[in-house]
């Protein structure tokens, strides 16, 4: 009998798989991650009670009743789309160069009357608009 031993190899760990696997692991887990967001700014704004400000003649105040009815420093006007608005808008402004336009609106008016009302502003050359609101706790 001839017993001759075979040439015992030496193991190998071929390393390539093991690497293609930890990269797909890696590139797995960059995708699904959630990353906070730490380059946002988070500012806390201050408040005043300060009294009002008396009226100021370089304003237009256009009031918005719960029927839709307009009304221009207290002066009721019958315009129904905002054309008719922005012409009445342009008489109240006079030789002012550009007044502030105060809507003031009623809690029941609706949305339409007061988009109405800005977009009269727009078309007679009054950017500035200012929405009136009051407090909480006042009537």
């Amino acid at each position: 009998m001839n017993f001759h031993r075979r040439p015992v190899e030496d193991p190998e760990i071929n390393l390539i798989p093991l690497i293609d696997v930890l990269l797909v692991i890696l590139i797995f887990l960059m995708i699904t991650t959630t990353y906070s967001r730490f380059a946002e700014l988070h500012i806390n704004l201050p408040t005043a009670d300060a009294q009002k400000k008396p009226d100021r003649p370089d304003e237009i105040n256009l009031s918005i009743s719960a029927t839709g009815q307009y009304l221009i420093e207290g002066r009721a006007v019958s315009a129904t789309d905002a054309n008719q608005l922005a012409v009445e808008l342009q008489r109240a402004r006079g030789d002012r160069k550009a007044p502030l336009v105060v809507i003031h609106g009623d809690r029941d008016s609706s949305l339409q009357a007061t988009v109405t009302a800005m977009e009269a502003a727009r078309l007679a050359d009054l950017p500035q608009v200012s929405i009136s609101t009051q407090t909480l706790g006042g009537k």
